[in-house]
């Protein structure tokens, strides 16, 4: 299993895809009480799209899209500028998760409402919401989305730290485990946090909370730097992109045009004026960010507890009534005989600090090191709530 926190988006159609962006152009009018110019939509659609086009192309495909929303009743050209029709911001307001009015400035409804539709939480309160204005908030959500976290009370650096090794541990153990595992882990805070930089595309010490937060974020989201507007970019560019391709049309002459390649505009005949009827008002948007898969072929917890404990008792030492086997010896057999289970040694103990704690494995401590053990002693080391284990007990 390759370790990597970058994740898909959903397989949305292309007629799906390009209906978001047609629900962009709308939202950017329907946003300003003066309405927008083409050139003013064409660059701010332009900004957080995905696709690339060339400015030239943008300003063709807005001038095509303004068309189709004209045809439809939603949007009105007067002079130089499009406004949106009453009809155009009731559908804005359904698009954006809105009961009431919709923001007045574009920056609010780019850096609020549209990444709250990208995350799939467009009805949440609106204190939540607020929240995905700070850089915090927005990487926060990112995760709790990206990984399914499970975050009690107030979402500090602790806690989602806490509730990213937990999503890193189901991980380990395939997503395989029922129990309920966020403020349970008992590992110091650097284990914890190592165990969490699992999640990421590069595994490391990140040294503290808010580096491995702003890393795993950023990561989700395709985002070259962790910087906050790099990451909000990011995110609505994933949200609001097509496929490479459009499908094949069942009937060639029925055929709509493709953004990466815009036709001069046309007016649109009135049956594919009325086919979009604007932008689509479902009950909830399914996120950009999906839940990573399962670790591919790792066991559960009790597959994972009886291979350790038949490694254990073949390197055990000890008396009859009193075996165990340092932890390090058990760890480097199974990942020599286990290498498809693509384990890190941080996995392999934070999973035998949890077998621990279901009682599927009982560890212990040395009570006497001498320079004969002490290597052993250190490599075997697993702290766990106020201990520091170092054996597996066979006995």
């Amino acid at each position: 299993m390759q370790n990597a926190a970058i994740l898909e988006l959903p397989n949305a159609s292309y007629a799906e895809s390009e209906d978001r962006l047609r629900a962009l152009v709308l939202a950017r009018i329907a946003c300003s009480p003066q309405g927008a110019t083409k050139a003013e939509a064409a660059m701010d659609v332009a900004a957080v799209s995905g696709a690339r086009l060339a400015a030239g192309q943008w300003r063709k495909w807005v001038e095509r899209e303004i068309t189709v929303l004209s045809a439809s009743g939603l949007v009105a050209a007067k002079q130089n500028r499009v406004t949106a029709t009453p009809a155009g911001m009731q559908r804005t307001a359904k698009f954006l998760g809105l009961t009431g009015d919709i923001p007045r400035r574009w920056s609010d409804v780019r850096d609020l409402r549209l990444v709250s539709l990208a995350l799939g939480m467009q009805r949440e309160s609106p204190k939540r919401l607020q929240m995905l204005a700070t850089p915090d908030g927005l990487r926060i959500a990112i995760l709790e989305t990206s990984f399914n976290l499970n975050i009690k009370g107030v979402p500090t650096a602790s806690r989602v730290r806490e509730a990213l090794a937990a999503a890193a541990l189901r991980r380990a153990f395939g997503n395989k485990s029922t129990t309920e595992l966020a403020g349970k882990l008992g590992l110091s805070a650097k284990a914890s946090r190592l165990l969490a930089a699992q999640l990421s595309r590069k595994p490391r010490d990140f040294g503290t909370d808010s580096r491995l937060i702003a890393t795993l974020a950023a990561e989700c989201v395709g985002a070259s730097s962790t910087d906050p507007e790099a990451v909000r970019l990011a995110l609505l560019r994933q949200y609001f992109t097509l496929p490479a391709k459009a499908p094949p049309a069942k009937k060639p002459a029925a055929k709509r045009p493709a953004v990466v390649a815009p036709p001069p505009v046309q007016p649109a005949p009135a049956q594919e004026a009325l086919r979009p009827q604007a932008p689509p008002s479902v009950p909830r948007v399914e996120p950009a960010v999906p839940t990573p898969p399962a670790a591919v072929g790792r066991p559960d917890l009790a597959g994972f507890a009886s291979e350790v404990r038949r490694h254990a008792a073949a390197a055990a030492h000890g008396w009859s009534g009193d075996r165990k086997a340092y932890i390090s010896h058990v760890w480097r057999n199974v990942h020599h005989q286990h290498p498809g289970w693509n384990l890190s040694e941080i996995e392999f103990k934070a999973m035998l600090a949890e077998a621990h704690r279901t009682g599927q494995i009982v560890l212990a401590n040395v009570d006497l090191k001498d320079k004969s053990n002490i290597k052993d002693v250190q490599d075997s080391a697993v702290s766990y709530r106020n201990a520091v284990f170092h054996l597996i007990r066979v006995d």
